[in-house]
């Protein structure tokens, strides 16, 4: 029997590289539900590993109320009919403080939200199977998955729901995010949230948000706003964006990676008009490694919000990504970053540079080519 095949270049795989093309998953509820955790880039993370910037204090202070506030969530049992508040667990409901049940962290990309908002659900002193952690289009999902009701049944025995990159995109969410948010406080569900907007101005430049002010007030009324300054740390004393490689590196280094996928990029962005985004976490299951030729300027707006989706599944899986083409720092047209949804589009750049460093090992002692002379910036 062969020995298993290298991920060094230079030998070669048993099998061609996968396609994610080809992938079309279905996720089942219970996965969803199960799935509910910090993902794997975060699975270690904890507060003590959070190293905050000696010039930026509210890094500082937000560990500080983070951890009052998981202590907090300690002093009773989940579940409820709302007769307990964040730090008043176990009391009648007339001495349950008024105001805020959850925390909101709110800052630019690459601050450590996520980190700290993963180090509040390890933390927290409950079992697994009583906190839940997602992203707010995991939550949304799982709505559309198990249905409004089963959903505040199956969280509303929870301790502590961690919703990561907290953003509304269209009033439809934002009524149903309000609703479900309401109940589950009621429940004695504590929340904790991470977005780059703050909780009042949500849904702000994209849609007319004016007029669901009730629901958005709303949901500002069930947090206190952390403040988090700070440089993007992914990106701290590094080259601002790696020169992308040649198509012909991207193919070999594909073909010799085991577990990697090699697509043309145009041919992935069309296929993920074809796949819920609830299922883009099982689109890279198992993925060594993500490798795409031809990388050009995003379309339109609709397709770009897909690869945001994308990149955050890709990079909370801690997948490399290899491309030739254009750099990722110029996917999105000057149109889009100064739009309604810049700051995700920021954090896509932010995290697929990451990602792309991170491939640097897969091709070995070869050095990237540079962009093509007659290759102009995308404008």
């Amino acid at each position: 029997m062969s020995s298993s095949p290298s991920s060094r270049p230079g030998v070669a795989a048993e099998a061609a590289p996968l396609s994610l093309c080809a992938r079309e998953p279905r996720v089942p509820a219970d996965r969803l539900v199960a799935e509910m955790v910090p993902p794997p880039r975060f699975d270690a993370v904890r507060f003590d590993t959070y190293i905050p910037d000696p010039g930026r204090p509210s890094q500082t202070e937000a560990v500080r109320v983070l951890e009052g506030f998981a202590a907090g969530l300690g002093k009773a049992p989940a579940g409820g009919s709302g007769r307990r508040g964040l730090f008043g667990f176990g009391k009648a409901a007339k001495t349950v403080p008024a105001g805020p049940r959850g925390v909101y962290l709110d800052g630019g990309y690459g601050v450590g939200k996520t980190h700290l908002l993963a180090s509040l659900w390890h933390a927290t002193p409950a079992e697994p199977a009583l906190k839940a952690f997602g992203t707010f289009v995991e939550l949304t999902n799982l709505v559309g998955a198990l249905g409004f009701q089963q959903t505040v049944k199956t969280l509303s025995g929870h301790r502590l729901l961690c919703i990561d990159e907290f953003e509304l995109d269209d009033p439809g969410d934002t009524v149903l995010v309000s609703t479900l948010l309401g109940r589950l406080v009621e429940a004695g569900v504590a929340l904790a949230a991470t977005s780059n907007t703050l909780p009042g101005r949500l849904g702000e430049g994209r849609f007319a948000s004016a007029d669901f002010l009730r629901e958005i007030q709303g949901l500002s009324a069930h947090f206190r706003a952390l403040r988090i300054d700070g440089e993007d740390y992914r990106h701290r004393g590094l080259p601002k964006v790696p020169p992308p490689y040649t198509d012909e590196l991207v193919t070999r280094t594909a073909h010799v990676t085991e577990g990697a996928s090699l697509d043309g990029f145009a041919d992935l962005l069309d296929h993920l008009a074809k796949v819920h985004p609830s299922r883009y976490g099982a689109l890279t299951d198992s993925l060594a490694a993500v490798c795409l030729t031809g990388v050009g300027p995003v379309p339109d707006q609709s397709t770009a919000l897909r690869l945001v989706v994308l990149a955050d599944r890709l990079y909370d899986r801690e997948v490399p990504v290899l491309a030739s083409g254009l750099p990722f720092d110029e996917l999105f047209s000057e149109e889009m970053l100064q739009g309604g949804y810049r700051k995700k589009y920021f954090r896509a750049v932010s995290r697929l540079t990451a990602l792309a460093r991170d491939a640097g090992r897969l091709t070995g002692p070869s050095q990237p080519s540079p962009r093509p002379p007659d290759a102009s910036p995308h404008p």
